[in-house]
């Protein structure tokens, strides 16, 4: 039982939250359910799930601002569910930090697939235990260390400006998590930072001509939203 994997069910119907349940259930994953959005939060906490399974229209706290605050603390990967099947409400949920999103009806099986598959391609960043404070991630062949601003790529250190730096870190502690340019604007060089999103490409190309991908990582590119560091 303590291996099993634990999805939150976050949604109003309690019908449709029963049905998802009993089929993860069957495939060996523990459940809880919430049915509004301060519950979800709570719950994302206490129950500490492996994958949240999230509607959007929830009462009083709606699904996009539990993803908003989800996210600023944790990389718990998160699928949204919702009626709706605006491209833009599909860009909006990506662009919060979700990484899948399926409109309703869906086919529980292929929900659940959909659940196996994004659980298969995150993998929780590696910390270094001893020493907290070190702003530190590695993958397989790529560590990277905001702290001393290093990065060692295939066994052999690469040197980079410190934004180059600073913005593979920032990504690469994310895993999966798509990110805007606007958003990369404002998180590498600052709200004040007077420039536009071509700044964001650049250091992107720069970045993949010292690192190639990887079969287990890669910087990947969202078309039309931003980027992302993708584990395969």
């Amino acid at each position: 039982m303590g291996n099993r994997q634990k999805i939150l069910i976050v949604d109003d119907d309690a019908n449709i939250a029963e049905l998802i349940s009993l089929y993860l259930t069957k495939e060996c994953f523990d459940t809880m359910i919430a049915e509004d959005g301060e519950t979800a939060l709570v719950m994302a906490d206490s129950f500490a799930p492996n994958l949240i399974l999230l509607d959007l229209m929830l009462p009083g706290i709606d699904g996009y601002q539990v993803c908003r605050e989800i996210r600023a603390k944790s990389s718990t990967p998160i699928i949204m569910l919702s009626a709706k099947g605006e491209i833009f409400d599909k860009v909006l949920g990506l662009e919060l930090g979700a990484d899948d999103y399926m409109e309703k009806p869906f086919d529980t099986k292929e929900l659940v697939a959909r659940v196996k598959a994004v659980l298969r391609r995150y993998k929780p960043v590696t910390a270094v235990a001893d020493a907290p404070d070190v702003k530190r991630v590695e993958y397989p062949d790529l560590i990277i260390n905001q702290t001393n601003y290093s990065v060692v790529y295939m066994g052999n250190t690469v040197e980079m400006p410190p934004k180059e730096l600073e913005l593979l870190y920032f990504l690469a502690a994310s895993p999966n998590h798509v990110f805007t340019r606007e958003q990369l604007l404002d998180q590498i060089w600052g709200y004040e930072y007077i420039g536009d999103t071509r700044t964001v490409d650049v250091h992107i190309k720069r970045l993949r001509e010292k690192i190639n991908d990887h079969t287990n990582w890669r910087i990947a590119t969202i078309w039309g939203i931003g980027y992302k560091f993708e584990v395969r």
